[in-house]
This record gives structure tokens, C-alpha cells and sequence, in this order.
């Protein structure tokens, strides 16, 4: 099984280039089995939707999200 710096790594490489069967079959099983690695793909997911929003002067679309540095 493939450690999570190496999947971080693949999860950033699938934005620029496709990946192979073989890496897309262990970052598959590896997601499966770690938390915080499904954790990291789906904020990495979320921050690819909200550029793209962005990026198509969509910014309206964008939520931003509460803050929560405030002890209230």
C-alpha cells in the first residue's frame, strides 16, 4: 500500500496529468482504507470547484466559509 505522501502527491499530480491504471487502482485502495486521506482528496476537491467558480467570475457561487478563529 502506497504511504500518504505518496498519495497527497498522486492526488496533486491527477490535476495536472492523468494517472496510470496501476496509480489510480492504489490510490483507490488506499482512500478506502485511510480517513485522513479521503479527508485531504475531498478539500482538495472542494478548493479545485471553488478556483474553477472563481476563475468563471462566478464569485457569488463561492461560499465562504465561517470563521472560526472567534471563540464566540
Amino acid at each position: 500500500m502506497k504511504s500518504c505522501r505518496e498519495v497527497t502527491r498522486l492526488l496533486s499530480e491527477a490535476q495536472e496529468r492523468p494517472l496510470d491504471f496501476s496509480e489510480r487502482a492504489s490510490l483507490r485502495f488506499h482512500l478506502m482504507m485511510c480517513g485522513a486521506c479521503r479527508n485531504f482528496s475531498s478539500h482538495m476537491a472542494s478548493l479545485r470547484k471553488i478556483s474553477r467558480a472563481y476563475a468563471a467570475g462566478k464569485r457569488d457561487a463561492v461560499e465562504t466559509p465561517p470563521d472560526r478563529s472567534r471563540d464566540d
